[in-house]
């Protein structure tokens, strides 16, 4: 039997993406067994990849609270970690889920609001590409602004859809098991996202 190989490139979700790369399998063990430098390695590797996600699914106002709450749920999950494939559908699952329960707060209720990366700055700063001009550049954040904003507005099924398919690369049957709706369901949600997206967008002023 040929020995188990020191990362798991070959286990990622069917998707794709463009996460970050699985970390070698002994660090993964060394979660399971909630290792101090283990966790330590394991949130400094995939902290930026949570963070991305929740922003998306949830804004700048609650991103931090998310972050937080997936991580102390990744410690008290940690001996249910499979070392031998790579974790990012795992911890994709369980940043979904705590921003669903975030959804459904009630203090998430009386604040939800749609925030505009023009307010923050250092948002853009992150998932900005630098472009070959100034005026580009600038051109290119607000329409990053836009799509953003557009995507917040979404209804929170919809949103989920086109961020787990498009931003985080899963197809569309692992997001149908990630969101528990059917396959079918699952390719009307991206649908129906990418129309009402496209509608938001055509909207927006130029």
């Amino acid at each position: 039997m040929a020995p188990k190989a020191e990362h798991a490139k070959d286990r990622r979700p069917a998707g794709g993406g463009s996460g970050p790369d699985p970390l070698p399998r002994a660090v993964l063990v060394g979660v399971t067994e909630r290792e101090a430098g283990a966790l330590r390695e394991f949130f400094d590797h995939y902290g930026d990849s949570v963070h991305g996600l929740a922003y998306r699914l949830v804004g700048e106002e609650l991103v931090q609270d998310v972050a937080q709450e997936v991580f102390f749920k990744v410690y008290r999950a940690a001996h249910r970690l499979d070392p031998d494939r790579d974790p990012r559908y795992w911890l994709s699952a369980i940043t979904y889920n705590t921003c669903r329960e975030f959804w459904r707060s009630s203090a998430h209720k009386l604040s939800q609001h749609t925030v505009s990366m023009q307010d923050k700055p250092e948002v853009g700063d992150r998932l900005r590409v630098v472009s070959e001009s100034p005026e580009e550049e600038l051109l290119k954040k607000e329409r990053e602004d836009q799509v953003q904003a557009a995507i917040l507005s979404l209804p929170e099924s919809l949103r989920a859809s086109v961020i787990l398919h498009d931003y985080e690369g899963l197809g569309h049957e692992e997001v149908a098991t990630m969101t528990g709706v059917s396959h079918v369901a699952a390719r009307k949600r991206y649908s129906r996202a990418l129309a009402e997206l496209a509608k938001k967008l055509r909207s927006e002023p130029r």
